[in-house]
């Protein structure tokens, strides 16, 4: 029943709009046009001026034609780096990019299946349960657009979505918190050849803290990252600055804690030993969550992807989304495949037959 050749040609086309992070308003665009054309109307709220994009968020609620509850579908519409120019080309049963830059189905492949489920919906007046749909800004960097959804226009309990490895029967039951640290580090300048001793590298203050930080995997549970280390200046002048830019993630709130504040011991012990002053701040993104692999909610995906074949995989994840905000806000969101690869790499890929697969689950679930 699913138009594959539309599918993937919908795809092909959202691919090619760029869409960075604070970069949504064409892709937005196009969406909204979409929605019209098929008679549904789309709100869209002022997430951006709060995030400073020039997209936000958008809105489709459809009434049932049945007695089904409300259930939420939701996916990401922006992109990380780099993905302007993004040209896409089948390879079997892959959709890639020529290869310098990313492909874009991270979020545009769950993007897509809603929307071609409501085609599908549409053109064979399928009985279908009360939809809402929300279109998110700025996942990307921090699942910032969802933080701004205007939840008290949401009556669904229950959500999707779609943005995950693996196909639809991947079901992720857990997901970290993540925080952020923005660090500074103050030296002293000095002349690097006439008196570098009446100095303090603020450099080698903040290499010796990151020396000292247990990084990357710190356990099953927990990560912790060093995005960003940024010193700039000339070699005759000791440096006076460094800035410092990382992350934790734990799906254990104490763990998140815990190596959070190790992170920051790390630096303010490098910073008094040397004679350095530390300035810094922490953002918490947002909060982890755990499932019941038994929830009925999950049960109900489950019985679909098995009924269409597919062995089912429950399983955390290390990396947060859309569905934590939710779960935060009293929607039991359940996060699945889309048939990403890859993503957030320039090697990113979309397998074809899962992408499919995850659009037939979302059919499925919106005609239940």
């Amino acid at each position: 029943m699913i138009n594959c050749q539309r599918m993937l040609n919908t795809f092909m086309q959202y691919v090619k709009i760029d869409s960075e992070t604070k970069n949504e308003k064409a892709i937005g665009e196009r969406i909204i046009q979409d929605l019209k054309e098929l008679g549904y109307d789309a709100y869209t709220d002022e997430a951006g001026k709060k995030l400073n994009s020039n997209g936000n968020n958008i809105y489709c609620f459809i009434p049932g034609t049945n007695s089904s509850e409300t259930m939420l579908f939701s996916a990401h519409m922006d992109t990380v780096t780099p993905g302007i120019g993004i040209e896409p080309y089948i390879d079997g049963e892959y959709i890639k990019s020529k290869g310098d830059t990313i492909l874009g189905g991270d979020d545009k492949a769950g993007v897509v299946a809603i929307l071609e489920a409501l085609r599908t919906i549409k053109e064979n007046n399928l009985p279908h349960r009360p939809i809402e749909i929300v279109f998110s800004i700025c996942e990307e960097g921090g699942v910032n657009g969802v933080k701004e959804v205007e939840f008290s226009r949401l009556q669904a309990k229950k959500g999707i979505v779609l943005d995950s490895g693996g196909g639809p029967n991947h079901i992720i039951t857990e997901a970290p918190g993540q925080t952020r640290i923005f660090a500074s580090v103050i030296g002293k300048a000095s002349h690097a050849g006439a008196s570098p001793e009446s100095g303090v590298s603020a450099i080698l203050v903040a290499a010796e803290a990151l020396n000292n930080m247990k990084l990357l995997r710190i356990d099953s549970e927990t990560t912790a990252n060093i995005g960003t280390f940024n010193a700039v200046g000339p070699t005759n002048i000791v440096s006076p600055l460094a800035e410092i830019v990382a992350e934790a993630r734990s799906r254990s709130v104490e763990k998140l804690n815990k190596q959070t504040e190790h992170m920051i011991d790390c630096l303010k012990k490098a910073c008094e030993k040397h004679g350095a002053n530390l300035q810094y701040h922490i953002e918490n993104c947002y909060y982890s969550y755990e499932l019941d692999p038994e929830d009925e909610h999950i049960k109900a995906i489950s019985d679909v992807c098995e009924g269409l074949g597919l062995e089912v995989v429950k399983l955390p994840s290390g990396g947060g989304s859309d569905a934590n905000i939710y779960n935060s806000n009293g929607i039991r969101a359940v996060n699945i495949g889309a048939g990403m690869e890859k993503a957030h790499t320039t090697d990113e890929r979309l397998n074809i037959e899962e992408f499919t697969n995850a659009t037939k689950v979302v059919l499925k679930l919106m005609t239940m």
